[in-house]
């Protein structure tokens, strides 16, 4: 994404970063200035971080149900089995209101280890014509109160005309904490408020008497307190130097002006391009009938479906990360998570366990060497790392396939990526994602990949 202008999503973690600007001087050096924060030893992954998911038979038994079943088997789900009643919906998209069955249900309270001023949650869930779902968090502010139920994502696997549009829910906020298209932010991290436990809400829909029902497979959420920094402390090179991984590449300029309906392809593409390198590193694509609807003279019509497939119609692009995740896991036996990586070690262990990870970040053209470019927001793939520990990664923001390949400096890779604050061309103060990344997986896992992804909280 090439200098693409500010979006929602350059507002998380933005309370922190008004706060910091309040009394940053109006000038920045090349280099910022840091505070002692900065070079503080950084906290163990489990101070910082805590991705938890209901993903089991027996996790889809607890919580509260009404109407939803939990189904056993090699891969278990949830699935609407009596409907609790019927609700009309307006797509605001499209101005039609219909009538659907739904059914609900509501995860037990999950009290993660570190109390929250961001949580992200993502699912995994197969959506027949027919169906859709929403999902939703509730949580208890450290000050005993609670927050509104918010809307986290109306999702569907299909984007046909018996379904409502795929779409997050703007201006939601109750004066305490915000939803930022996919993200819970605390309003003001600065006044010590944080999200001490909270609940999720899966409702599922179909179209009123009929028998095809939403699948959930995984629902969860990632809730994180990372420091707010420009700089983070630099890491050695760890187990992943000398391993490339085989990932196809794509570029996602050669793309630019397809399917304005999509956001028009080229610098807005940067996310489902990503997902599909890594849908395809895992030996899944699309068919050819999910193909059928692209333009034959364009190249890589799989990109522009991942594209049609993650489009937000609210955020009005194909940047919303938990969408990114639900659409890998359509795809058979696939998984897909949102979370964050605590150091560029958590990245190195993924890869030397063969599992590549699609990374988000913010940088000025002079903060990344080689990329010639700067951007609000790009998603860009970790493959692996040289013998002396630089990042090679898949960046589809290239000219053409070939030259999406790219190796990055580790120290400014890693800081791009996992600072939480950093200035603009002009010498604003902006935020950065704080090392927020998407993993995919199949379900069938070595030992050694099963114990990467536990050490993170993914199971």
């Amino acid at each position: 994404m090439n200098s693409r202008p500010a979006s929602r999503r350059t507002v998380l973690t933005a309370a922190a970063v008004a706060a910091a600007a309040a009394t940053a001087p109006s000038a920045f050096a090349a280099t910022p200035t840091h505070t002692h924060v900065d070079r503080l030893r950084p906290p163990r992954r489990n101070d910082l971080i805590d991705y938890h998911a209901w993903t089991s038979y027996r996790d889809f038994r607890s919580g509260d149900s009404d109407g939803v079943r939990p189904v056993p088997g090699p891969r278990p789900g949830m699935v609407l089995a009596a409907p609790a009643g019927t609700v009309d919906y307006t797509d605001p998209h499209t101005g039609r209101t219909a009538a659907w069955e739904y059914a609900t249900w509501t995860s037990p309270v999950h009290t993660p280890r570190v109390p929250a001023g961001e949580v992200i949650t993502s699912w995994n869930a197969d959506t027949p014509r027919g169906t859709w779902m929403r999902t939703e968090l509730r949580g208890t502010y450290s000050d005993g109160t609670r927050t509104p139920w918010y809307t986290t994502g109306i999702w569907t696997s299909g984007d046909g005309d018996d379904v409502p549009r795929r779409t997050s829910v703007d201006d939601q906020s109750d004066g305490k904490s915000d939803i930022w298209t996919d993200t819970f932010a605390i309003s003001d991290p600065d006044s010590g408020l944080r999200l001490t436990s909270y609940r999720l809400r899966v409702t599922l829909y179909r179209t009123p008497d009929g028998d095809a029902t939403p699948t959930v497979r995984r629902v969860g959420a990632m809730a994180s307190d990372i420091p707010a920094r420009f700089e983070v402390p630099a890491t050695r090179p760890g187990p992943a130097r000398g391993i490339e991984l085989d990932v196809p590449r794509y570029s996602q300029n050669i793309h630019e002006g397809q399917y304005p309906q999509y956001d028009g392809g080229g610098e807005a593409w940067c996310s489902p391009t990503s997902s599909e390198m890594i849908i395809e590193y895992w030996g899944r694509k699309p068919s050819g009938d999910d193909l059928a609807w692209v333009n034959p003279d364009y190249r890589d019509p799989q990109v522009c479906h991942a594209a049609r497939m993650t489009y937000d119609y609210a955020y009005e692009g194909c940047g919303n990360w938990p969408f990114n995740a639900a659409y890998a896991a359509t795809y058979d036996r696939m998984q897909g998570v949102v979370t964050r990586c605590a150091s560029l070690h958590d990245a190195e262990r993924l890869v030397a366990a063969g599992i590549p990870v699609i990374t988000s970040q913010s940088f000025t053209e002079s903060e990344l060497d080689g990329a010639g470019y700067g951007t609000s927001g790009h998603l860009m793939t970790v493959i692996g790392f040289t013998e002396d520990g630089d990042v090679i990664a898949n960046d589809p923001a290239s000219h053409d396939n070939p030259s999406v390949r790219n190796v990055y400096k580790r120290r400014q890779f890693e800081n791009i990526w996992l600072r939480t604050k950093r200035h603009n061309e002009k010498g604003e103060v902006r935020s950065g994602t704080g090392g927020v990344c998407y993993v995919y997986f199949p379900t069938r896992l070595t030992g050694r990949q099963r114990r990467v992804l536990r050490e993170m909280g993914i199971r």
